[in-house]
């Protein structure tokens, strides 16, 4: 058959897909995502010196672990180097960064207790090859017991963490996952951090205990490290059908102020189900909203860094 104007079927088909037959979101998304990954114009930029980020929340299922990662393999697939460290004896991040972590695999255990170093331990995940990983071996759920006997306890990240090594290493951003608590560990990556990520849920009881987290980061700012401080907090879980979600997001921004970032993350069953195929949402669902809302988080979060350095 032809067409007015003389096109074949297989021509005006072409054509009237790229005028918007055939559209969905779906594809809309995976075209973004495409163009978000593989455009030089998208690339991040570095920052002026290494970010260490610490992304630490007691209260559990707030996506601590899932935001550390995701945010992670975000600015490695952008063009930067990221080291990600499991300090969760869980080791969920390490599973969704597709590293190994059964008992006995050098891990975070031995860099804390000095007999191994980073670059012993980091293992590159399948997401990126800019994206690498400490592992955490189920030998760490013993390891706070183990320091508390340690001369200089909190900080022994920290000395596993020198600038010297990460500067060998070149990594532009650590991220430091802690465990859902306030313990030895949470402060080891406290004090080794130079900023902290708070991932706050937009459910009821959202800022339910959140008090106590900034009463230790401050307390940590006054007795172990003076140049931390909370630069980011992440809303997730967002469903924007509630008005629940509407209040959450009004109250955090309003006591965080800019420290809070526009993007949030939506609550999306895509998300929880990539860790069990050992993936991150950006390997496991790349066209979906919260590969998106990732992307877009890291690169606020990249952006605003390169803001406060050269302001």
């Amino acid at each position: 058959m032809r067409f007015p104007g003389g096109a074949s079927d297989g021509a005006q088909t072409e054509t009237t897909a790229s005028e918007g037959i055939g559209w969905s979101p779906v594809v809309e998304e995976g075209r973004k995502t495409t163009d978000a990954l593989h455009s030089d114009a998208a690339r991040l930029p570095r920052p002026d010196r290494r970010r260490i980020m610490t992304v630490a929340n007691q209260k559990g299922g707030v996506g601590k672990t899932t935001s550390t990662v995701n945010l992670a393999a975000a600015l490695a697939v952008q063009g930067l180097s990221v080291l990600v460290v499991d300090l969760d004896p869980q080791g969920n991040a390490s599973t969704a960064l597709g590293v190994e972590h059964q008992s006995g695999v050098p891990s975070v255990y031995e860099l804390l207790l000095g007999n191994v170093g980073v670059a012993d331990v980091a293992a590159r995940s399948a997401q990126s090859e800019r994206l690498a990983c400490v592992p955490a071996t189920i030998d760490l759920a013993g390891a706070e017991v183990e320091l508390v006997t340690m001369v200089a306890r909190e900080a022994r990240l920290r000395e596993a963490l020198t600038p010297e090594v990460l500067e060998e290493l070149d990594y532009d951003y650590v991220l430091i996952d802690c465990p859902p608590s306030l313990g030895l560990l949470t402060v080891n990556a406290l004090v080794a951090a130079h900023e902290v990520v708070i991932p706050i849920q937009c459910e009821y009881y959202a800022l339910e205990g959140l008090g106590q987290l900034l009463n230790n980061i401050e307390l940590v700012q006054s007795h172990l490290n003076p140049n931390l401080g909370i630069s980011t907090v992440l809303l997730t879980m967002y469903d924007g059908r509630t008005k629940l979600a509407e209040q959450v997001t009004a109250e955090v921004r309003g006591y965080f102020g800019e420290r809070a970032l526009r993007t949030v993350i939506p609550r999306s069953v895509k998300i929880s189900e990539a860790p069990g195929y050992g993936q991150t949402i950006l390997g496991y669902d790349p066209g979906s909203r919260g590969s998106m809302s990732y992307l877009d988080a890291a690169r606020e979060i990249a952006e605003r860094g390169t803001e406060r350095e050269t302001a």
